[in-house]
């Protein structure tokens, strides 16, 4: 295995270079001057002349892309063009909000995508399994943007409205039906950094810091560290919408995945074997059936891992969430190439991983894969 993991990691470097060169030509080729999107139309030419001189621009693009090559080689991200500040840091500011709203969209994801396909699978051909592949097929076709709306509308705003023109207020026990249609926060609630509660002396700027910082930014973890109940809740509720918008088209496919492939493991002969011998339904199912169908089911959930990240960038931009999608929309609006490079190179480091776990894992999933 270890032989195997070397190998792997050593294919990725060419993917993640080709990524890298992809999104340098890309980020060039959008229309538009970055003088003109980041000082304003009424920009002169002198400014944008001395603009471009100061971040690099001016030099022709292989000798920009060698710079930046050697920059990355370096732990160097670079400097954002608008905000002028390193890209490290606002991906130590961003990036747990990404995290966070990914790891509950695929925790939904797999859950119930999960649980849909195994019913489906037992319940072969019967109102169920018709609902479920139906609500599957829906949920493929779904943009996350018309979902995150609809959610918002309907979660936010419209029962909120009705609640309050049926008892004059929202009911104490129906509170739980109305979410917030934005933020990471309420308002007036903030999460003290965990390391500034257990009074842990950090040199602010050091590679410890940003380190804690990352961790403190993501509020969960935060508020569970520093047992924040208020804080907890409140995230969780804030998340609640986004996650389910984002969760729902790799829901599906996982779904659609999990009862083909328990299907046909089901009518395989073990299992019949099983049945005859006595065995009760719920075993055969889970152990016997679910267990040697997890394969493609894992294959496919790390592979959706791609579209959740993808996603968020319309679904942070919908529901408000300073995160790495938001990011890259402001980026990209404000043709800020180091920030717009910086987070896809991260972004790809993160699904090439996880991809490498997803292969490894089969080792583990089943004792007959020898990776080696």
């Amino acid at each position: 295995m270890i032989q195997y993991t070397i190998r792997r990691i050593l294919l990725a470097i060419p993917v993640v270079l080709a990524i890298l060169v992809v999104t340098f030509i890309l980020a060039r080729a959008i229309p538009g001057d970055p003088c003109k999107s980041i000082l304003g139309e009424k920009a002169t030419a002198e400014a944008c002349e001395r603009f471009a001189e100061i971040h690099g621009l001016d030099q022709p693009v292989p000798v920009q892309f060698g710079i930046y090559i050697k920059n990355i080689l370096s732990g160097d991200l670079g400097t954002s063009l608008r905000q002028g500040r390193p890209v490290s840091i606002i991906l130590i500011e961003r990036l747990p909000t990404t995290i966070e709203l990914s790891i509950g969209a695929m925790a939904l994801a797999l859950f119930f995508g999960t649980l849909a396909g195994v019913i489906s699978s037992v319940r072969r051909n019967s109102a169920v399994d018709v609902v479920t592949m139906i609500g599957a097929n829906l949920g493929v076709s779904m943009p996350v943007f018309f979902l995150g709306l609809l959610l918002i509308y309907v979660f936010a705003v419209f029962l909120k409205k009705y609640l309050i023109a049926q008892f004059g207020a929202v009911p104490p026990f129906l509170e739980f039906l109305i979410f917030p249609p934005s933020g990471r926060l309420t308002a007036g609630l903030t999460a003290t950094p965990f390391y500034e509660v257990f009074e842990m002396q950090v040199e602010e700027g050091g590679l410890r810091f940003h380190v804690y910082e990352f961790f403190a930014n993501m509020y969960i973890f935060n508020s569970i560290i520093t047992r924040d109940w208020d804080v907890l809740k409140d995230t969780i509720r804030h998340l609640v919408l986004p996650a389910v918008a984002l969760s729902t088209i790799p829901m599906s496919v996982i779904a659609r995945m999990t009862r083909s492939s328990m299907l046909e493991v089901l009518g395989l002969d073990y299992v019949r074997t099983a049945r005859a011998k006595g065995v009760s339904s719920f075993k055969v199912v889970m152990k016997h059936a679910f267990s040697n169908a997890l394969l493609p089911i894992v294959t496919i959930a790390g592979l959706q891992l791609g579209g959740v990240l993808s996603g968020a960038v319309l679904t942070e931009t919908i529901f408000g969430l300073a995160g790495v999608g938001l990011s890259m929309f402001e980026a990209i609006t404000a043709r800020d190439f180091p920030i717009i490079q910086g987070l896809v190179i991260v972004i790809a480091i993160i699904y090439v991983t996880f991809n490498l776990l997803v292969d490894l894992s089969y080792a583990l999933l089943d004792p007959r894969i020898r990776l080696d």
